[in-house]
């Protein structure tokens, strides 16, 4: 029982166990339920952190916490907008007291290292935030070696050759890429039950003016929810994203993290 990577199929003891000295990588996904289309379910972005999480943590030695499953609201140029059904979202404060309180813990537990895994753009500064909070908690308390290192798994595709492999017809940008090649390739390569190609809306991409306005006018964003089409996804692609993401990952966190 104790070899799961999962801190919620541990029992206290085995966790206390792995993390007793303070070296254990501890890894938080932090993620948003949020409309993804016609064709995708709605926990994309809990999904698709948490297993790249388990697949690092598989090749370091880290355990996986239990992931956020909501975040901060959907804005309308990265995630198509807050206006959508079933998109259900956390006021950043919320978003970043839960950070806060979750890092206080895991301190108290005796942890001292945690990666937080961000699967939605729009929770980025909500999670520093919170970070920032803790920690000045923590130095408050006396506790001065809690270190936390945050990314986001798409940050790590950057390779001119692997983009040009995803994208041969031309590379947008990660701006529209809500619900696109990207993410329903990962999501074929890791939950293909969870996608139906056939219900794919092949529009053009979206285009916003260099500002944003509120109330958000929802005509602007695609009404399929998607800010690209998924057309050219493939489970293929997705094993390449795949293997470029926790191959990145894992040296990142051995290069922060090094054995004590």
């Amino acid at each position: 029982m104790s070899k799961s990577v999962f801190v919620g199929e541990l029992t206290w003891k085995d966790y206390e166990a792995r993390i007793a000295g303070g070296d254990c990588v501890l890894m938080l996904p932090v993620g948003a339920l949020e409309q993804h289309g016609h064709h995708m379910c709605m926990n994309v972005d809990v999904l698709l952190p948490t297993a790249v999480c388990q697949r690092v943590a598989e090749h370091i030695g880290a355990l996986v916490l239990p992931g956020l499953q909501y975040g901060y609201k959907s804005q309308q140029k990265s995630g198509g907008g807050n206006h959508f059904p079933g998109t259900t979202s956390l006021d950043g404060a919320t978003l970043t007291g839960t950070v806060q309180d979750i890092i206080r813990e895991l301190a108290r537990h005796g942890a001292r290292r945690l990666v937080l895994m961000n699967g939605h753009y729009e929770n980025s500064m909500f999670i520093v935030e919170g970070i920032d909070l803790a920690l000045r908690e923590l130095r408050y308390a006396g506790i001065q070696d809690f270190k936390v290192v945050v990314l986001s798994y798409w940050d790590f595709v950057k390779d001119p050759a692997v983009i040009q492999r995803l994208y041969p017809e031309g590379f947008l940008g990660w701006d529209i890429e809500h619900g696109g090649v990207f993410e329903t390739s990962l999501m074929l390569a890791l939950y293909p039950d969870l996608v139906d190609l056939d219900r794919v809306v092949d529009h053009p991409p979206a285009t916003f003016p260099p500002y944003d306005v509120f109330p958000v006018d929802p005509a602007r964003t695609p009404a399929p929810g998607t800010l690209s089409s998924a057309r050219t996804a493939s489970r293929e692609k997705g094993e390449l994203i795949l293997e470029v993401c926790v191959q990145g990952i894992a040296d990142a966190i051995r290069e922060e993290f090094p054995p004590t």
